[in-house]
């Protein structure tokens, strides 16, 4: 209880008015603590999942090469990457390499777009740890015809990976 009063004592005078904007240093925080921008909220994630169906590809944005995106490694503890013997029947490790702002779509099997319709129609769900690269996995896919792409965030945010986590 002390802290929480000492920390009402250390914010400005703005932050205690009703209806004014939190200072920066409050939005940050809830930001850092959030949602990362560009990951679909959990009911309209499980909605994109059932209307899928059988024809979803989850596209795993995550680096094998741990040396190269140590927090990947992390995340691999959690939920093993597509590349390294996850058992998950639909998804498919495409690295987004930060660096090139690439990614190597040879990787994902034409049969599967094919029998999702196509590459601007068929299901995708991107995501990586937690949702950055996820973003710009399927911003890249967008940027490549993919048409009916969603970032799931990744296993860091455990609402949205109970989604899809198993397909």
């Amino acid at each position: 209880m002390l802290l929480g009063i000492w920390l009402l004592l250390l914010l400005p005078t703005s932050a205690l008015r009703f209806g004014a904007p939190p200072p920066r240093s409050i939005r940050t925080a809830s930001i850092i603590m959030g949602r990362k921008p560009g990951v679909m909220e959990p009911e309209q994630l499980k909605e994109f999942v059932e209307a899928a169906g059988e024809r979803l590809i989850v596209v795993d944005a995550r680096n094998p090469d741990f040396s190269v995106e140590p927090g990947d490694g992390v995340s691999n503890e959690k939920a093993p990457l597509a590349a390294c013997g996850g058992a998950r029947a639909r998804a498919v490790n495409v690295v987004y390499d930060r660096g090139a702002s690439a990614m190597d779509l040879t990787k994902i099997p034409a049969e599967w777009v094919e029998a999702g319709g196509g590459k601007a129609t068929v299901p995708v769900i991107t995501h990586c740890g937690g949702g950055g690269r996820g973003q710009k996995a399927k911003e890249y896919l967008e940027a490549n015809g993919f048409g009916n792409v969603a970032n799931g965030g990744g296993p860091e945010d455990a609402e949205c990976w109970a989604c899809f986590g198993d397909k």
